[in-house]
């Protein structure tokens, strides 16, 4: 959901707020919040939590303690307290939430390093910061020509300018270490400020970017996923999947944070299926697994020296040989119990609308060839006529 003034222009293109981040309605950033407790009065005698959740540049959230009681709410640009001089930022949730969400992080409220809120934002606040923000990406071009030129391996992906224009924050990524204190040199020599690197890893890189990932949506990362958990390719190989990088990896090159939504769905139900390293001894020969379908529970078996003919039977059923085979007994064949599904292969689908054509609401196209048989009797009569009269 877009804000109002995100309309489109003649012609169906895209007009925009062009408020660039600093959307009033803040449903044009990242990670928004729903606050689904802000119809909800406080019972009589309760104080309104004082602290306020903030949010900067490319998703990255703060909590400040509103100490001079401003009246406060989501949208609003304010001055925040920084290491040094101040931040803008703007304000996306208020109230009991802030509460469960510093919770939620491990945040003390009675800490030492607690920061503040010093005022709502004036138009002057607003312009400092909007002109820094717009000094960002042509020096993010330059600092990576810098990089470039002192060989470091490296690559700058970000830089954020603190609201009072002060301190630019570089953020890079690189696979070792890096010694870049000649380029921090370089960069306070050009650009004339203080500076600050930081490295992030290349989730994180990815997150504060954006894109479209392969499924044709936004990046999870940075519109509402906020923790980023250790992905494996073992979970590629539960939910069956092809263990092709290309297609596992995403934007940032590392495995792609979906494989992990539905593991818990998968391992559930791997749960009743045999391993598929325990070989089925049976009178006719002993089987090995080929194959398995996790959703319809059935599993294929080839006997050793027969790779080529597969039986199909259930997971019961595989289950059963197993467990004679802990007897030191074993089955007659795998055909008695993939037999029992030899009926269920055919699927009759019945005709709810009464017609199978798929053309039935189609107009009737004319025929033809009736019109041309008409055409040449018509052109026979004549002839056989005048040869009557002869």
């Amino acid at each position: 959901m877009a804000c109002n003034s995100c309309t489109t222009e003649n012609g169906g293109q895209p007009k925009g707020c062009k408020n660039n981040g600093t959307c009033g309605t803040d449903s044009c950033n990242k990670l928004t919040v729903f606050d689904w407790l802000a119809n909800m009065s406080l019972p009589n005698g309760e104080k309104p939590f004082n602290w306020v959740e903030v949010r900067f540049k490319n998703g990255r959230k703060h909590y400040y303690k509103n100490t001079e009681n401003l009246t406060l709410s989501i949208g609003d640009v304010v001055a925040t307290q920084a290491t040094s001089g101040h931040d803008i930022g703007m304000v996306t949730l208020t109230g009991e939430l802030v509460r469960v969400q510093m919770k939620r992080k491990n945040i003390d409220q009675e800490g030492e390093e607690i920061l503040k809120i010093y005022r709502k934002a004036s138009q002057k606040d607003i312009d400092i910061w909007s002109a820094a923000r717009d000094r960002e990406e042509p020096m993010k071009v330059k600092a990576r020509q810098y990089a470039i030129d002192l060989k470091l391996e490296m690559k700058i992906s970000d830089i954020e300018f603190q609201g009072d224009a002060s301190k630019a924050t570089f953020y890079y990524t690189a696979e070792d270490r890096v010694d870049f204190r000649e380029l921090i040199k370089v960069f306070a020599r050009e650009f004339k400020i203080r500076v600050e690197m930081k490295q992030v890893g290349f989730r994180q890189e990815a997150s504060r970017l954006g894109g479209i990932g392969s499924c044709g949506r936004e990046l999870c990362c940075s519109t509402w996923l906020t923790d980023f958990r250790s992905v494996s390719t073992s979970a590629a190989r539960y939910q069956q999947l092809s263990l092709n990088p290309q297609k596992l990896a995403g934007q940032c090159g590392k495995l792609k944070c979906c494989l992990n939504y539905e593991l818990d769905t998968y391992l559930d139900a791997l749960k009743d299926f045999p391993k598929t390293d325990i070989k089925l001894q049976t009178e006719k020969g002993t089987a090995v697994c080929q194959k398995t379908d996790i959703f319809k529970g059935h599993m294929w078996y080839a006997y050793e020296g027969e790779w080529m003919n597969w039986h199909k039977i259930t997971t019961e059923h595989a289950n059963e040989i197993i467990g004679l085979n802990k007897k030191n007994k074993k089955a007659v064949s795998l055909e008695e119990y993939a037999s029992e599904l030899l009926n269920d292969t055919k699927t009759e689908f019945e005709n709810v609308v009464g017609q199978d054509s798929l053309t039935r609401f189609d107009s009737p196209k004319p025929n033809n060839k009736r019109k041309n048989r008409r055409n040449n009797k018509n052109k026979k009569k004549p002839q056989n006529a005048k040869n009557n009269a002869k």
